[in-house]
C-alpha cells in the first residue's frame, strides 16, 4: 500500500453519489443521505477535509448505535413570535440544521429576525454551509452548534466544554460570494485531528492533550482538544452552551459532567433580514463595498494576498471542482471497506 500521506483524486459528482449510497446503505433515509452527502462534499471542496467524507463511517456507526435515526421526524416543540424550538428526534445533523436554517429565514421574512433552536440532532458538520444558505437568502446568518465535552476548560486537566463552532455570514449581492466566517472555539477542529490520523501526520502540540492532560503530537493519543486563545476560547464555548443548549431545553455539558449522560447535539440558526432596518442603501451593497475596501489593503511582508472570510474556501472549491477532490489514503481505504461491506459500488478513483 502507498504511503498514508498520499491522496486519491475523485470528482465532486462521483464523491457525492458514493457518499449518498454509503449513507443510504447505512440506514439514512434517501433525503437525509442526499443532504448529508452534499454537506460533507461541500466541506471537502472547500479544503475542510476534517468535516468531509472521512466522517461517513462514524455517521453510519451512529445510526447502528441508535444515536442517529435515519427516519427521524423533527417537530416544532414551541413557537413564540420570531423564536422557534424544534425537537430533532435524533435527525442527521445536516438535515436538522438545514431545517433550522430554513425556519430561521422564514421567520425573518415575517418578523425581521428569526431564531430557531434544534435539540436532539447529531453532528452538524461544517456549519458555514448553513450560514451560506442564510446569506443566499439575502440575510445575515449566525449559526452555532453544541455537543458533549470535547475540549479542555482553561485551567482544568480534562475536557469540560464542547468545541462549539460558530459561523457568521453576510450577502454581498447577486453573483458574488457571501462573506462566511466559520470557526471553532477549540485551537483546532476535532476533525483536523482525525484527518491528521488518516493522513499519518503528526499534529502541533497546542492542538490537544492525552489521557494525562499532557500536550501530544500524536493524533491517535488525543483525549481532549485545547481551547482557542486559552480562557477566551473556553469561556466563549461555555456561553454558547447557554445559548444553544440551555435555551433549547437540552443541556449537554452539565448532563455529561454531573450525570454522565450523553444528550446528543444541539444547534442554533439565526437569520437577520436587512430589509427590517429600513435603510436607503441595500446592506448587501454596503457589505460588498466593505469587502472591496478590505481587499484593497496592502498585504503584509511575506503575505500572498489579503483574504476575506470564506474566500480561501471558495478559491479552493474552484480548484477542486476543476482538478478533483483529494482524499487521504486512510480515508479512501475506510470508505472502500464500507462500500465492499455494504455492497455499494466503489468508484475506481478510490481503489
Amino acid at each position: 500500500m502507498k504511503g498514508a500521506s498520499e491522496k486519491k483524486l475523485i470528482g465532486r459528482n462521483a464523491l457525492v453519489d458514493f457518499a449518498t449510497a454509503l449513507l443510504k446503505s447505512g440506514g439514512f433515509g434517501k433525503e437525509y443521505a442526499i443532504q448529508s452527502a452534499e454537506l460533507l462534499v461541500w466541506a471537502n471542496l472547500r479544503g475542510a477535509d476534517s468535516h468531509g467524507v472521512l466522517r461517513i463511517p462514524r455517521y453510519i456507526e451512529m445510526v447502528e448505535l441508535g444515536i442517529v435515526k435515519g427516519n427521524a421526524e423533527p417537530k416544532v416543540k414551541h413557537e413564540f413570535g420570531a423564536i422557534c424550538r424544534l425537537d430533532g428526534d435524533l435527525v442527521p445533523g445536516a438535515a436538522g440544521m438545514s431545517i433550522a436554517a430554513k425556519k430561521a429565514v422564514d421567520l425573518a421574512v415575517k418578523f425581521g429576525i428569526g431564531l430557531c433552536e434544534i435539540s436532539r440532532t447529531s453532528h452538524s458538520g461544517a456549519i458555514g454551509y448553513f450560514a451560506e444558505k442564510i446569506a443566499q437568502a439575502g440575510m445575515i446568518g449566525i449559526v452555532m452548534s453544541a455537543s458533549k465535552p470535547l475540549m479542555v476548560y482553561h485551567g482544568a486537566r480534562s475536557e469540560g466544554v464542547s468545541t462549539n463552532p460558530v459561523a457568521i455570514s453576510a450577502p454581498t449581492g447577486d453573483g458574488r460570494n457571501p462573506l462566511i466566517f466559520d470557526m471553532s472555539t477549540a485551537a483546532v477542529a476535532l476533525g483536523k485531528v482525525l484527518a491528521a490520523k488518516d493522513a499519518g501526520h503528526p499534529i502541533p502540540r497546542d492542538w490537544g492533550v492525552d489521557a494525562e492532560g499532557v500536550p501530544t503530537t500524536d493524533p491517535g493519543k488525543v483525549k481532549a482538544l485545547l481551547p482557542m486563545a486559552g480562557p477566551k476560547g473556553s469561556g466563549l464555548s461555555l456561553m454558547i452552551e447557554v445559548l444553544v443548549s440551555l435555551l433549547g431545553g437540552n443541556p449537554l455539558i452539565s448532563a455529561a459532567l454531573s450525570d454522565k449522560k450523553d444528550n446528543g447535539f444541539n444547534g442554533l440558526a439565526i437569520a437577520v433580514n436587512p430589509l427590517a432596518f429600513g435603510l436607503s442603501n441595500p446592506v448587501a451593497q454596503d457589505v460588498a463595498s466593505l469587502a472591496q475596501a478590505i481587499k484593497a489593503l496592502p498585504p503584509a511582508a511575506g503575505v500572498e494576498a489579503v483574504f476575506l472570510p470564506g474566500e480561501r474556501g471558495y478559491l479552493m472549491a474552484e480548484k477542486r471542482s476543476a482538478e478533483g477532490i483529494p482524499i487521504a489514503m486512510g480515508t479512501a481505504r475506510r470508505l472502500c471497506e464500507e462500500g465492499i461491506k455494504r455492497g455499494v459500488p466503489v468508484p475506481s478513483e478510490l481503489t
